[in-house]
């Protein structure tokens, strides 16, 4: 896991829904294809902008909605990590589990404009706004969840201190990389 992270913020308000993030009609597509369609609605061409390193910024209630491992997409189009007022706790769980790191820094979505250049320190939950210095802190994440994120996931974290077994036949498939499942 990268603690420090300098990227591009995307930002969006209150509570954006899964339905949003990872629409019905993608959840059929294999994750490449799916992982296109990502705000299909609410910012179409967002995934052609989008790059890796870049920081999704939110308000309130970020990932209200079903399980949908919007995460999975999230880093498949290269984003690093996902800041928010607050998150919903399935998604956030979620997010966890598929090693994206996911923290709250209160106040961020209106502090943060999108486009800014921010560095993210995801063990001491700051983000700052590299045009002027502003700095936010906000809660952060547990030790056991930074462990988690740091492996990759709930999967490869589970498998590394052996309470899975490590299947080579899996090793290419996303199961074996903390790409299967969703809630803790």
């Amino acid at each position: 896991m990268q603690e420090i992270i300098e990227g591009r913020a995307w930002v969006f308000g209150d509570s954006v829904d899964t339905d949003n993030m990872y629409p019905g009609f993608a959840m059929k597509l294999p994750i490449e294809e799916a992982a296109r369609h990502v705000f299909y609605d609410l910012r179409p061409g967002w995934t052609a902008q989008v790059q890796n390193g870049d920081i999704v910024i939110a308000g309130k209630n970020f990932g209200i909605g079903s399980s949908r491992p919007v995460a999975q997409l999230f880093k498949h189009l290269g984003v690093a990590a996902l800041v928010a007022d607050e998150f919903n706790s399935l998604f956030l769980r979620n997010s966890i589990n598929f090693g994206l790191p996911a923290v709250t820094i209160e106040g961020v979505s209106t502090a943060i404009q999108d486009q800014d250049h921010v560095r993210l320190d995801v063990r001491a939950a700051t983000v700052e706004r590299l045009e002027d210095g502003a700095k936010l802190t906000g809660t952060p994440l547990p030790g056991f969840v930074l462990d988690i994120v740091a492996q990759g996931g709930l999967l490869p974290k589970l498998a590394a201190d052996g309470y899975l077994p490590v299947d080579p036949a899996m090793a290419g498939s996303g199961a074996a990389n903390g790409q299967a499942g969703g809630q803790a």
